[in-house]
């Protein structure tokens, strides 16, 4: 993004002005100094000539009422007629320019040159601080300036014409003297300096103030003047030279604020650079006295600040990592060094006086985030942002942006940026996300993969083991089925043990909202776990009468989390007891928080491993001694849970017995009308498992009646598992199944026979042709059947990925056998099928 172009002929003044450092870098050079000299005296008489010659002109500027405001008492009205001034006058001639920017410097700037006394005594009468001697030559100033327009300027308003005649008289108070006098006997330190920085007029003001000659300023270099005889190249990032930059490239007046110092008094410059065209003729300086609390004291510590100013300057000079530069007050680059060059692509003459917005992209531009940094910048005194800078040939950069600002002696003078380049540091940051997210999603594929390939056998012993438990078998053949069973069920909670907590780490675990009955749970997980105690282990349980029967949360974490930490206590007490205790700890008007604490007397945990207990895969047991079964997941999985329902958990020991205490907290939503939403006394628990088993008896008379009719086609490539299918559909009614060893097959077999089937089991991962592939070959047909994906594939994701991939519902293996069973009866039911808005192709 190319820098935008504040004016016409901004970088040929840029170089006019930048041209003194090619001509001052002969300094040194006698013969080139003195021919120097030459030119710059006789360029110092020409102006001075051109002036004194200009009389005629110079009454017609003051005569028209071109002349601008009439110069106040304060700085600030002299900044206003000064800038408008020089600025009126910029674009006519030399003599006309430099006449107007004479009188704009002091008292002469109203519409009449008639008045120029008059607002010269207007001017001493507001500067209480002036002393006798100002006042003394300003009266004489002003009364030269009147007789040298009084009664000797006559103009004709209609034809703008202008006669001007000699006075009658001619003595040393009447007499007329030119304009550049104005600058000569001028109160006002004013300076009139060359393009090439050559000192050509200095005022009386100078003189007196500073305690000099007008030999030791006039022909003289202006840096080496001010700041003790060095040469430019050493002053580029003084505030005095980066104001005049600014100035010349803006084409507008300019302030520097502690320009210089002089014997205790520190001043301020009014830069007003006088043009013609594009090329710059002169500069007056106009110096201003900034009160100082005690002069003395502070001169010193300006001269200082110089001294110390020059040292960072030519240290931030020579800075390349880092874009360090100024702006004035407005947002204007004021200076620019190494670093910023290298960085940002523009060179110094390009840039100064130009708006520090080019850097910012279009978005940017529009949301007005450079004005609004400046704007935070001054109320904050610092602003700091990353984000995307661009350079001059267009390309970005990720950058660091710091911006503070500056103020001298109490005044905002400007801001101080600093950018650097992060684009290396963010490339490497997106590198590192990349690389996690890759990580994760390794992370995820194994886990389903392992989720997969564990599940599958698990699902063909386990199945193969119901149904064989339900054959005629003798005592110790049952006992065996049920330690296989058994077996299979811990191994199968081992695998979701590792899923949820997968889940939880990877935080893409949800919970649901239902009714959570506290007291029924807690009273089910007790008596389940009661089977499982130790010989001389007993259970006491304490419920609070103030527990609600009903509250709204997620019945199965709460369940979940209890059973972990009762299954712990249960299984690390060996003699003594296990106490638990239910109560609400705090309610307001919308939740509860429940407390449950589940104490034991068991084996406790040591001091040093207390800190460990809720880190995934720790355990209290070194592996070659381990005597308790668990993969170190249990508590971690609880706590993170207990947080999901808005609570803590935590552990204290068991004082009274060595043991320990776990306990948790969940928040749950109180209901509105609590009355009909009662939990079920044990009446209504019985009565609800009895609805229950009438529920599974009349879904199975239903199957009954259904599967002689019904076809069933299964796509399953496992072995084991084709043979435990079949049995199992066999053993709920249905003779007719058709197994397919991949989906290819199974989308051939219903082409085949479009008609003959009812329903498709179908498996996810198999060769030649996968489920999905399989199910969208189908809905292509339009063959209008169920398809259940019966998969291993059980992460959180995988049951509504099924379903946008055409299929109509999912069961997850190892299949329970009554979710079997009611999957089948609701899709195989005509009128359920008929029903389904994922009847035929979708």
């Amino acid at each position: 993004m190319g820098a935008r172009d504040d004016g016409p002929g901004v970088d040929s003044m840029i170089s006019q002005g930048a041209g003194a450092s090619s001509h001052l870098s002969q300094h040194d050079d006698d013969d080139h100094e003195a021919s120097q000299g030459r030119r710059d005296r006789s360029e110092a008489h020409g102006i001075s000539s051109s002036i004194s010659n200009s009389n005629s002109s110079f009454s017609r500027s003051g005569g028209s009422g071109s002349g601008g405001a009439v110069a106040g008492a304060g700085s600030k009205d002299r900044d206003k007629d000064s800038a408008a001034s020089m600025m009126a006058m910029s674009g006519g001639s030399l003599d006309t320019s430099l006449s107007a920017s004479m009188m704009s410097m002091d008292s002469v700037g109203g519409g009449d040159a008639m008045g120029a006394g008059a607002e010269g005594a207007n001017m001493n009468s507001n500067n209480s601080s002036s002393s006798s001697s100002s006042s003394s030559n300003r009266r004489r100033i002003n009364d030269s300036a009147s007789a040298f327009v009084d009664g000797t300027t006559t103009g004709d308003a209609n034809n703008n014409s202008t006669t001007t005649t000699a006075p009658t008289e001619t003595d040393s108070t009447t007499a007329p003297f030119s304009a550049a006098d104005l600058v000569d006997l001028s109160p006002v330190p004013t300076l009139v300096v060359s393009p090439s920085f050559r000192i050509l007029r200095a005022s009386q003001g100078v003189v007196d103030a500073w305690k000099c000659r007008p030999d030791e300023l006039l022909g003289k270099d202006l840096f080496a003047t001010l700041y003790g005889g060095s040469p430019l190249e050493r002053f580029d990032r003084i505030p005095l030279a980066s104001a005049i930059e600014v100035a010349v490239a803006s084409r507008k007046f300019n302030l520097c604020h502690g320009a210089y110092a002089a014997h205790g008094v520190s001043y301020s410059a009014r830069i007003i650079p006088i043009l013609r065209g594009d090329q710059l003729l002169s500069l007056v300086l106009e110096w201003d006295e900034i009160e100082p609390t005690t002069a003395e004291t502070r001169g010193e510590i300006i001269q200082h600040a110089l001294s110390v100013d020059e040292v960072l300057r030519l240290l931030i000079q020579t800075v390349k990592d880092y874009a360090i530069f100024l702006l004035d007050t407005r947002g204007y680059v004021a200076t620019w060094n190494t670093g910023a060059e290298l960085l940002k692509g523009y060179n110094k003459e390009e840039i100064i006086g130009r708006h520090f917005s080019n850097f910012y992209g279009r978005e940017d531009l529009d949301a007005g985030k450079p004005e609004a940094e400046l704007i935070t910048c001054l109320r904050e005194g610092r602003v700091q942002d990353e984000g995307w800078r661009y350079r001059k040939d267009g390309s970005r950069f990720w950058a660091n942006v710091t911006i503070t600002a500056i103020y001298r002696n109490g005044v905002h003078v400007g801001f101080g940026k600093v950018t650097r380049d992060l684009t290396e540091r963010r490339e490497a940051e997106l590198r590192l996300v990349a690389a996690y997210e890759e990580s994760a999603k390794l992370k995820n594929d194994f886990l389903a993969n392992m989720s997969h390939e564990i599940r599958t056998p698990m699902h063909g012993m386990l199945s193969a083991c119901a149904l064989l438990l339900d054959t005629p078998l003798s005592d110790d053949q049952r006992d065996t089925a049920n330690i296989i069973s058994e077996s299979g069920q811990v191994l199968l909670q081992v695998i979701n043990g590792i899923l949820d907590y997968s889940k939880l780490a990877s935080g893409n675990f949800s919970v649901n909202t239902d009714l959570v009955g506290v007291a029924s749970i807690i009273t089910s997980v007790v008596r389940n776990v009661q089977m499982t105690l130790l010989p001389g282990v007993y259970i006491k349980l304490l419920l609070s009468p103030d527990l609600p029967k009903s509250a709204q949360g997620d019945p199965l974490r709460f369940r979940q989390i209890f059973q972990n930490i009762i299954d712990n206590a249960v299984k690390f007490t060996e003699a003594g007891s296990v106490q638990v205790a239910a109560s609400v700890t705090s309610q307001d008007d919308t939740y509860y928080t429940i407390l449950t604490e589940v104490t034991d007397s068991g084996i406790g945990v040591p001091e040093d491993a207390v800190q460990n207990l809720f880190k995934p895969f720790t355990q209290l047991e070194k592996p070659t001694k381990k005597r308790y079964q668990g993969t170190g997941l249990g508590l971690s999985i609880a706590k993170s849970l207990a947080e999901l329902l808005g609570g803590q958990m935590g552990y204290r020991p068991n004082r009274e017995r060595n043991g320990s205490v776990f306990w948790f907290t969940v928040k749950l939503k109180k209901i509105a009308n609590l009355n009909q939403l009662d939990a079920p006394d044990k009446a209504e628990r019985e009565s609800e498992k009895s609805r229950q088993d009438a529920e599974k008896e009349r879904m199975m008379q239903r199957i009954k009646e259904l599967a002689p009719r019904k076809r069933i086609l299964a796509a399953e490539d496992n072995l084991v598992n084709q043979k435990v299918l079949a049995r199992v559909l066999k053993s709920l009614g249905f003779h007719n199944t058709t197994i397919a060893a991949n989906g290819a097959e199974a989308v051939s077999t219903l082409k085949a026979s479009p008609n003959t089937y009812d329903l498709v089991l179908m498996d996810i991962s198999m060769p030649v042709m996968d489920g999905f592939e399989a199910t969208r070959k189908i809905r292509t047909q339009g063959i209008p059947i169920p398809i259940i994906a019966m998969t291993a594939y059980a992460l959180r994701g995988d049951s509504e990925t099924c379903l946008e991939k055409g299929m109509d519902d999912y069961i997850s293996k190892p299949v329970n056998i009554n979710k079997l069973l009611q999957k089948l009866l609701h899709w195989l039911d005509s009128s359920e099928w008929s029903n389904s808005p994922t009847n035929g192709p979708p």
